[in-house]
């Protein structure tokens, strides 16, 4: 069995952002010469996520709508986490979204669904942060 590992950094300008992550994760792939077996892609920060979910922007408005009324990101003061930084809303946003997926790899390509799509979910941004890619197989 084989093992490739590969990290994506990510530095959005804005606190919340939904990022298509797909065609990295597929490059990473093909670096890995795998054809058979998983492939694992999480978020290796506490305040971002990784999912899998259809690209279109009304449903990432939607996310963001509705993870806002989950979790909102302000009054600051409303989350006892807040304090030497005012990011409470974003850890919890993360624990919805989820920290990692896992695809199946089959004939060399990710076995998806239909529409199906990897993204990043950034929900306190602005500062340089990382994926990891781990694909394990032959």
């Amino acid at each position: 069995m084989k093992s490739y590992r590969k990290e994506l950094w990510y530095n959005t300008p804005n606190r919340r952002a939904f990022i298509n992550i797909t065609s990295e994760v597929n490059k990473a792939l093909k670096e890995s010469c795998i054809k058979e077996g998983l492939c694992l892609v999480n978020a290796m920060h506490i305040t971002a996520s990784v999912f899998i979910n259809d690209d279109e922007q009304g449903l990432h408005r939607d996310f963001e709508r509705w993870l806002e009324k989950l979790a909102p990101e302000k009054p600051y003061d409303q989350y006892d986490h807040n304090g030497y930084e005012d990011n409470g809303d974003a850890h919890l946003k993360r624990q919805v979204m989820g920290r990692e997926v896992v695809v199946a790899i089959t004939n060399g390509a990710l076995d998806f669904g239909p529409w199906e799509q990897i993204f990043y979910g950034e929900f306190d941004g602005k500062r340089k942060k990382r994926v990891l890619v781990k694909i394990i197989g032959e």
